[in-house]
């Protein structure tokens, strides 16, 4: 069986502006057999997830309300990375703004595509190690954040309780799991 064929965007426009995202109608066609369609896609800025590891080894985390799923929800802290910022900065900018924690060695565990079939952004996930309370937070306008501390296994098992757990925040803790296995015995 041949691979599949990268169809070519003959036109593309603006359908609705959602403040964090914006949805484009493009019309696009086949290669080889000259199909076409109308396909919807949603553009944002890439996003970043951040696991903040404190000194004694506990992952600071966020509980939030998520519009989405109209419930709480326990995740890792994060948020749109800046226009030109780098996703390694922004993991440190949005912990210290949603947690208060800073500090530590940062390092890029991974990078992924949240949704191909409709979204044309990345996700970043970014490890931060050693972090420590500051009591500097700057929580967006609608944010209502509670911070947690947890051992990286309860955490984990937490986020697997949870039926509407945010996927990428699930995500991002197996990754953790597998660069940092130490944490999670």
């Amino acid at each position: 069986m041949s691979a599949p064929s990268r169809w070519t965007v003959q036109h593309e426009e603006l359908h609705a502006d959602c403040r964090v995202f914006r949805v484009y109608k493009e019309h696009c066609n086949h290669p080889l057999d000259k199909r076409e369609g109308d396909f919807f896609v949603l553009r944002s800025g890439d996003w970043v997830l951040a696991l903040p590891i404190t000194e004694d080894g506990r992952l600071v985390m966020v509980r939030q309300y998520r519009f989405g799923t109209r419930d709480l929800s326990t995740e890792a802290p994060g948020g749109i990375i800046e226009r030109g910022e780098d996703p390694v900065l922004a993991a440190v900018r949005e912990t210290e703004e949603e947690t208060g924690f800073a500090g530590g060695r940062a390092s890029l565990l991974g990078t992924c595509a949240p949704n191909p079939a409709i979204q044309a952004n990345r996700c970043h996930f970014v490890l931060l190690e050693g972090v420590r309370p500051t009591g500097r937070r700057a929580p967006d306008e609608h944010e209502e954040i509670q911070v947690l501390a947890l051992k990286p296994k309860a955490a984990l098992e937490l986020a697997l309780a949870n039926t509407a757990q945010h996927s990428l925040a699930l995500l991002a803790l197996y990754r953790l799991r597998d660069v940092r296995p130490d944490l999670f015995s």
